[in-house]
């Protein structure tokens, strides 16, 4: 991938599956967002899982898609990740990435 494919921005939905609520998912996700400069949200679901949105450029987004299947926050249990709707955009969205309630 040559720099200006990385620095592309993209659009990309999210759903992680596991033990993921209860054991701070969406606190570890706003911080590895910010981390990486991207933005978007995070929220639980009334099914147990959490969902959001990331918003950046591909390599970081790549990286963020990573953290989310196979870290998370230290006391979480992941499944699995379910990504879709990942597009290009030319502008973002939000200005900072929040833990919607």
């Amino acid at each position: 991938m040559n720099m200006a494919e990385g620095d592309t921005l993209i659009s990309v939905d999210y759903e992680i599956f596991g033990k993921v609520q209860g054991v701070f998912f969406r606190k570890y996700t706003q911080a590895e967002g910010k981390k990486l400069g991207l933005v978007g949200w995070v929220q639980n679901t009334d099914q147990g899982t959490v969902q959001g949105q990331l918003q950046g450029p591909v390599s970081k987004v790549r990286l963020m898609q990573e953290w989310l299947e196979t870290k998370g926050s230290p006391k979480s249990h992941i499944d699995r990740a379910n990504f879709r709707n990942e597009k290009v955009i030319l502008k973002l969205d939000y200005s900072d990435f929040q833990i919607v309630k």
